[in-house]
């Protein structure tokens, strides 16, 4: 293999997922950012693309900057390794189990790691009356989520039971299977995974219900807290559980992990992201730069880790 800085890189990004507005700013930033550190970078938007064209176009190793369906979720992944051309971030596994806002969560329940109750809810055997009995389970309130989205898409809170069958009928428009979430009501909070290095912790502040798609990519209201103001043991603690999230969905290279607080003070994961927006505003970069980062080298430190074997 050719020494990191001589190698042909592919960014792909784009492609046809939900998310793929989100995938086309990320994909221009990484790249710019590759192009700085010296890299020769081929920037492909997957959409329409078909990968066996890497061949080709000799690419040596591929920076997966694509969000949702078909590239977060072990698609890329698996025909990258079929073709043997090493990338960045998890393996098939790992972006597969982390995509899967169920099974994760039942990995973390079955490791007693915290995170708050749910329902499961399937399209094909939901009716009207299951919302009343599933707001009685989880509480006054829920977190719909489809199973399979990033970025808040679909997702909605529910204060009764109406509120839950309409929020479930716009979330079958996504998935087939809908998480439904106890509501946690307290801050939330990102950390960022570089190997086995939680980055310093962000905390989120947002005027809206949650941390939704406007809050994340259309509101000038967001605030975003680096440090975030948590004492140095809670910070470590906090670090300490969004890695062992990050570990046991089998994520490896780099990635983020949301976490929100409840009132009694007790940690809540939400979700593993294996490829987290990328964009030089977005979260991930945002904690590196605090860690001592420039987003240079941070895209540089992600294509290193996936040469050291961690995809």
């Amino acid at each position: 293999m050719k020494p990191l800085l001589e190698q042909k890189l592919a960014v792909l990004y784009g492609g046809t997922s939900a998310e793929r507005d989100v995938s086309l700013n990320s994909g221009i930033a990484v790249a710019k950012g590759l192009e700085s550190a010296g890299f020769e970078v081929q920037l492909i938007d997957t959409k329409g693309f078909c990968l066996s064209e890497l061949d080709k176009l000799a690419i040596d190793r591929v920076f997966i900057a694509l969000h949702g369906r078909g590239g977060e979720d072990g698609c890329v992944q698996g025909a990258l390794e079929y073709m043997n051309i090493p990338y960045t971030g998890s393996g098939v596994l790992g972006s597969a189990l982390s995509m899967d806002k169920i099974r994760s969560k039942q990995v973390f329940q079955a490791l007693n790691l915290p995170t708050a109750a749910f329902a499961i809810v399937d399209k094909a055997q939901y009716q009207m009356a299951d919302a009343a009995i599933i707001l009685q389970q989880l509480g006054n309130a829920v977190m719909v989520k489809p199973a399979h989205e990033g970025s808040s898409i679909g997702m909605s809170k529910a204060n009764n039971a109406e509120e839950l069958h309409q929020a479930l009928v716009t979330a079958f428009n996504y998935d087939q299977q809908i998480l439904v979430e106890a509501w946690v009501q307290g801050p939330e909070y990102t950390i960022a995974i570089l190997g086995q290095t939680a980055l310093p912790v962000i905390h989120m502040v947002t005027p809206n219900d949650f941390y939704d798609y406007d809050a994340k990519y259309k509101a000038n209201t967001t605030q975003y807290h680096c440090p975030c103001s948590l004492s140095e043991a809670d910070e470590t603690e906090l670090q300490s559980i969004a890695l062992q999230a990050f570990n046991a969905t089998g994520a490896k290279g780099w990635g983020r992990v949301d976490v929100m607080r409840n009132n009694q003070g007790q940690w809540q994961i939400l979700e593993v992201n294996t490829v987290p927006g990328m964009t030089e505003t977005s979260l991930v970069p945002k904690a590196a730069k605090v860690f001592g980062l420039s987003f240079s080298e941070l895209v540089t430190k992600i294509v290193a880790l996936s040469a050291e074997g961690s995809v």
